[in-house]
């Protein structure tokens, strides 16, 4: 078996020992989708409508002059399009998920029923607020939750995502910088760091400067201390860090940062490691997002928005955002420009038009009572301990840089060293990995390790399905050593195989064209 320009398979004709041609795809109960477009014709409708009468238009002169250029599709056919093609995507739902840095949980569906109670999900965020006293009262409860647990005063709950969060952090740091005359220009990130660190402080205009990991794939100390002066406004550290280990060194940074007039920004993604355990507040941390999506099992991606609150210091607390809700006299209230008044003259503005995702703060808030404090501190145990299973059952197979360390955190590190002389790189045991029915690790980052595989398993996981993980993880391994050629272009029993990357990301093709009008 090969494959054909397009990534879709191609065999022997039977009997011909020679011809080679493009067959279905189809496999067992998998069928071979084509394009919506592939499978329905423009010049046909896939509903019978009586004829539309003629009436004068009201269009004002928008009247459409050509064909829409939609397939014509009944509705069976478009379900089973999209069905056809949900069954070749790998969730949550269907197995481990490794993904490194990202904490794919299971979403308990006890979450979901919450949040489809129709007193939070039936609401408008332009309701008059004394109609929707309990929706503010949740994002209240929450909120104190959140402060509480990271031992902060503050908490900005409207940020939608994580790298949203970072922007809000930093410019809350920018603001309190401002409010002070002080012209601070730098951000130093650590290596270790996530990438959208840097990211997010280019874009708030400040100059970024990397700070290098040491031997033990934690922050320089001597790097960062040595760098510390006038123009540094902030550090910007993930804890625990993105190799997945926890940063000891972190209040004494913190003290040095403060003592050098700068703010300490901890990128909270990892926070599922420490929940329960470590309050980020009492080691320093001046501002820090929350990921809901990861550590308070709030849905990943497609499956809804995502929601990064924003825990604060005393000293960056003026500079939050609006709106808060706060309890008044009359009952719960949002605090808008409107009645901010002098008390809250210092907050740098808005983040989002309303006051953020209201459905995450139900399943958030859920998510948090039904386990409790003791069960959030499980939590964070409970995920390291998978982790360090993890590194514990592959280290004789894969290289692990810091298996040596001490134990890692919610997520353990691999790198490609023990492939040297093979050919094969970490992409190759990644697409190997698709056929034995697994969605790769993150790949190729941290950046700070050559060839780097991350797996987190979280504390969702059972014993049994990290085994079947682990064991197919250890199969593709020993394969590889023992006959490189085999895993070159795998995989080889997905809907497709091995693309060319390369070309996909430069030159992507983003939409459908007629092939006929295309020749024409």
């Amino acid at each position: 078996m090969s494959m054909n320009n397009v990534g879709r398979p191609t065999r022997l004709v039977p009997g011909t020992g020679s011809v080679v041609e493009t067959f279905t795809g189809n496999r067992a109960l998998m069928l071979e989708e084509p394009l919506l477009f592939e499978r329905g014709g423009l010049d046909r409708s896939g509903v019978d409508l009586p004829p539309v009468p003629v009436t004068a238009s009201r269009l004002g002169g928008l009247d459409r002059s050509e064909a829409i250029g939609l397939p014509g599709l009944s509705e069976p056919e478009t379900v089973r399009h999209y069905t056809r093609l949900s069954r070749q995507n790998y969730a949550i739902d269907l197995g481990i998920f490794p993904l490194g840095s990202c904490t794919m949980k299971h979403n308990p569906r006890l979450n979901e029923k919450m949040a489809r109670l129709p007193g939070f999900a039936d609401i408008h965020p332009m309701q008059p607020q004394a109609t929707v006293q309990g929706a503010l009262e949740l994002i209240d409860v929450l909120a104190h939750w959140l402060k509480t647990l990271t031992g902060m005063p503050e908490v900005a709950m409207s940020p939608k995502a994580g790298a949203h969060g970072e922007l809000c952090g930093m410019l809350a740091i920018r603001a309190a910088l401002d409010a002070r005359g002080d012209d601070r220009r730098v951000v130093l990130v650590p290596e270790s760091a996530h990438g959208t660190n840097p990211a997010t402080a280019a874009f708030c205009g400040f100059i970024v400067e990397n700070i290098p990991a040491n031997a033990r794939g934690r922050v320089d100390l001597d790097a960062l201390l040595a760098r510390l002066g006038p123009d540094v406004a902030a550090v910007m550290i993930t804890n625990p860090n993105t190799c997945g280990l926890f940063e000891p060194d972190l209040k004494t940074i913190c003290d040095a940062v403060h003592a050098a007039g700068g703010f300490v920004y901890c990128d909270g993604a990892n926070f599922n490691a420490i929940v329960g355990r470590v309050r980020p507040g009492d080691l320093g941390i001046d501002a820090m997002h929350i990921n809901l999506h990861k550590t308070f099992s709030t849905p990943h991606g497609g499956g809804g928005p995502g929601s990064g609150p924003v825990v604060f210091s005393a000293e960056l607390a003026p500079f939050a955002p609006l709106p808060f809700v706060r309890k008044g006299k009359a009952g719960f209230e949002l605090v808008e420009e409107d009645i901010a008044g002098e008390a809250h003259a210092q907050s740098f503005g808005r983040m989002v038009a309303f006051h953020g995702q209201m459905g995450m703060f139900v399943r958030a808030l859920s998510y948090m009572m039904s386990h409790g404090a003791d069960g959030l501190r499980q939590v964070a145990e409970d995920a390291v301990l998978n982790a360090n299973y993890i590194l514990a059952s592959l280290k004789d197979v894969y290289s692990a840089p810091y298996a040596d360390t001490g134990p890692c955190m919610h997520e353990a590190l691999f790198s490609d060293d023990f492939l040297d002389g093979t050919g094969l790189t970490t992409l190759d045991l990644a697409k190997a990995l698709i056929d034995e029915g697994f969605h790769p690790m993150t790949v190729y980052f941290p950046l700070v390790v050559h060839g780097a595989m991350l797996v987190e398993p979280t504390e969702t996981e059972s014993k049994a399905s990290l085994d079947q993980l682990i064991g197919a993880m250890r199969h593709v391994a020993t394969q590889m050593l023992a006959d490189p050629d085999a895993w070159r272009t795998a995989p080889h029993f997905a809907p497709r195989h091995r693309l060319d990357e390369t070309a996909a990301a430069r030159k992507p093709v983003l939409g459908w064209k007629d092939p006929v009008g295309e020749a024409a």
